[in-house]
């Protein structure tokens, strides 16, 4: 009978490995979406995080990077704990998904809190930025681009309609060439589009390109935010797993 227990013994201990290694890969796939999604954030979208009022949304990219690789770095230390049954990586494996866990809450928290915040610094500021710096001087080469994406890629004029552009510093000078607003309102961007402001010419959606902007924003939190929610679900199963397989071993030396 003992043999047989012992046997069991062995059996659930290696079903646990196994269990654990699996989700130690997922958790290092998982990790590597989490810092994809930083990546992108900053590469693909740093044109917006220019015209945004604060650092918020820059350092939640920045926040994404490094939790996705210490995620990488935690899932690939609960591997060596696993298959070398060192009891104390597995402790020190188990606290790192607990710390890593009440982050993920903490900055959940934090980012809805803050979501508000930036929603209204930004329909506070946008129009500001665009009025003030576009098209006005070199030190805001990189708000002009970022103004000019925003209303190619989101098919929008100004930052609450097309009559923002007529307080803009750019378009009141003899330096836009008789446009009355930037040719990338236009709804096919020829050059000098920007003289004809004519609906059949430009966007003229009201709610302009904040709204836009807004949504873009709101769409990306709750994407990082699923993801966050995800992992977590992950992480709370190996955490359950690493404890059976800790309590296993122990029970297995004794």
């Amino acid at each position: 009978m003992g043999a047989v227990e012992e046997k069991q013994e062995k059996c659930g201990t290696v079903c646990l490995k196994y269990l654990l290694f699996t989700f130690n890969f997922l958790f290092w796939l998982a990790g590597g979406v989490v810092m994809a999604v930083g990546v992108w954030t900053l590469v693909e979208k740093s044109d917006y995080i220019s015209l945004l009022p604060s650092k918020t949304y820059a350092a939640s990219a920045y926040i994404l990077v490094l939790a996705g690789a210490i995620v990488m770095v935690t899932g690939v230390l609960g591997c060596c704990a696993t298959f070398k049954e060192q009891k104390k990586l597995l402790l020190v494996y188990f606290v790192l998904l607990l710390c890593i866990f009440l982050l993920e809450i903490v900055a959940g928290v934090l980012a809805y809190i803050n979501y508000q915040q930036l929603n209204d610094e930004l329909k506070q500021n946008l129009k500001a930025t665009m009025t003030n710096k576009y098209r006005l001087g070199k030190d805001n080469e990189h708000i002009t681009q970022a103004v000019d994406k925003l209303q190619e890629e989101f098919k929008c004029c100004g930052s609450h309609n097309s009559t923002d552009w007529e307080e803009n510093g750019w378009i009141r000078s003899s330096a836009s060439e008789g446009r009355k607003v930037p040719d990338s309102c236009c709804k096919t961007q020829i050059p000098f589009c920007g003289t004809r402001d004519h609906p059949s010419n430009i966007y003229k959606a009201e709610g302009g390109c904040i709204s836009k902007l807004e949504r873009f924003i709101l769409d990306h939190l709750q994407i990082i935010g699923a993801v966050g929610v995800g992992i977590a679900c992950v992480q709370l199963i190996g955490m359950v797993f690493t404890c059976c397989l800790y309590r296993s071993l122990t029970e297995s030396y004794y």
